[in-house]
């Protein structure tokens, strides 16, 4: 009597290392079949990004050579309703099993939750993991019991608790079993996820979409830049960031083997220097944690502010401005630099998001949920606890939030974070011929034709930014 196969079920996972799903389906002894299910259902307000998109067609296709190198391959399903369309492939393998790491985004959690305990009721074996994250939400509270909304407590607890567990590795192709009879799937085009216009060919260009390029990448960056990436991380005209976001957000990489990785690369350094740039890069990745641990406590903050009295804020609604804000003409050259690149490449700087972000809110006045929507769609590396902490950390309304009279000036921040220019000159070429602080602020005899006027005065729309908050204030206090 054949042995009923297993199915591993793959979403923001889309790697072979450090999968604890995958290693235990392997372990069980069991034919394994990896699937992907195709579908919005859990997805909320939230569905894919355009950009988002073009990278899940990319990592979907790479993680499928790596299961034929390893004598699988993956099932890709599509439907309307997950639970339908992974019941149905249950049915047509006869799978004793369903093996998956958890997400944690507020409609994924009670759709899998939903799916488990059905699942379970008809004799179907669930087993779920963490791998995503590395500290359960559910686990990490104040001491009142409460979830933390600042983050350097959170930083220090989590730090306090247990050791985090070293990645696993790779499945032997040896101990790997497959079906005898493979079930039928579509091919990763047949989901339709690239658009119809070449505008996805630059993105795709600009991303790390396999578990190979992505390990290569860290690897490349602990040994050598990481010992800077402090000081220069928040440098625009340097390669001085890990770009590990994307392979996170895929899960082309886990939390786990970055995490370790980087402590080994701290471990062969010397000098308390190089050590504290490590430290830095660490702190990082538990900024991520903090994100998903507000996701998970405060799900409504994906569309509300988490500060209350923000709810009175007096946002501005003008679509023109937007769209100057989104196709890079605003007339300050580092917010328009930041947003043509995020539009040719699906990516931007982090320090130029802050930028960019402010200057939407604050300049502008206009509200953090279209932002917020517009990096989604923009971003391959969209990821709603991270998009949503930090367009409510910019308006001053979130968690642990930059106080609002912190008003970035775009041209100082310019002036600091790209001195000589360079990331101006890449992504603005009309001003490429300015020379000196010109770069920064053209003034008006040298501002090329064809280059716009700033939008606003940044000191008057500083001062109308204050003012406003003070309406917050005043209301809060009545």
């Amino acid at each position: 009597m054949n042995t009923p196969p297993v199915i591993v079920w793959f979403r923001h996972d889309l790697r072979l290392t450090d999968h604890p799903a995958l290693h235990a389906a392997v372990a069980s002894g069991r034919p394994v079949i990896p699937a992907y299910i195709h579908s919005d259902d859990g997805e909320g307000d939230w569905p894919l990004g355009g950009a988002t998109r073009v990278g899940l067609h990319h990592a979907l296709g790479a993680l499928d050579v790596s299961l034929r190198e390893a004598g699988s391959q993956l099932i890709i399903r599509a439907g309307a309703s997950t639970h339908e369309t992974l019941s149905a492939l249950i049915y047509e393998t006869d799978a004793s099993a369903v093996y998956f790491c958890d997400r944690y985004e507020p409609a994924v959690i009670e759709r899998d939750d939903a799916i488990a305990s059905a699942l379970r009721r008809v004799g179907i074996e669930v087993h779920r993991y963490r791998a995503g994250l590395l500290y359960d939400p559910a686990e990490v509270y104040t001491g009142q019991g409460n979830p933390y909304t600042v983050f350097t407590p959170f930083y220090r607890k989590c730090l306090a608790m247990p050791p985090i567990r070293s990645p696993l590795v790779r499945p032997s192709e040896a101990d790997w079993q497959s079906p005898e009879t493979w079930p039928t799937t579509m091919s990763v085009d047949e989901l339709g996820l690239l658009p119809d216009h070449p505008w996805h060919e630059s993105v795709a260009s600009h991303m790390n979409c396999s578990e190979a390029d992505v390990l290569g990448r860290l690897d490349r960056f602990l040994a050598d830049p990481v010992t800077r990436y402090k000081d220069e991380r928040d440098r625009t005209d340097l390669d001085a960031t890990s770009g590990m976001s994307t392979g996170l957000r895929f899960g082309l990489v886990s939390p786990y083997t970055v995490w370790d990785r980087a402590l080994r690369a701290r471990q062969r350094h010397r000098s308390s220097e190089a050590r504290g740039q490590i430290d830095a890069f660490l702190r990082q990745l538990i900024w991520r944690e903090f994100a998903y641990h507000l996701l998970v406590h405060f799900p409504h903050t994906t569309t509300e502010p988490l500060r209350e009295n923000f709810a009175v804020f007096p946002w501005v609604d003008d679509e023109a401005a937007l769209q100057r804000w989104q196709r890079g003409q605003t007339g300050y050259p580092i917010v328009d630099a930041g947003m043509r690149q995020l539009w040719q490449t699906g990516w931007m700087h982090n320090r130029v998001r802050m930028i960019v972000a402010s200057f939407l809110c604050k300049d502008l006045l206009i509200h953090w949920h279209h932002g917020a929507r517009w990096f989604w769609d923009t971003l391959f590396d969209a990821d709603l606890a991270n998009n949503t902490l930090g367009w409510q950390w910019t308006a001053g309304c979130g968690a642990d939030a930059q106080p609002f009279f912190r008003i970035f000036n775009p041209t100082a921040q310019a002036e600091k974070f790209d001195p000589e220019g360079v990331y101006i000159r890449r992504w603005v070429p009309e001003l490429a011929g300015l020379s000196g602080q010109m770069i920064h602020e053209p003034p008006a005899l040298h501002r090329p034709s064809d280059y716009p006027e700033p939008m606003v005065d940044h000191k008057r729309a500083r001062d109308e930014a204050l003012a406003a908050y003070e309406t917050v204030k005043a209301k809060s206090l009545a």
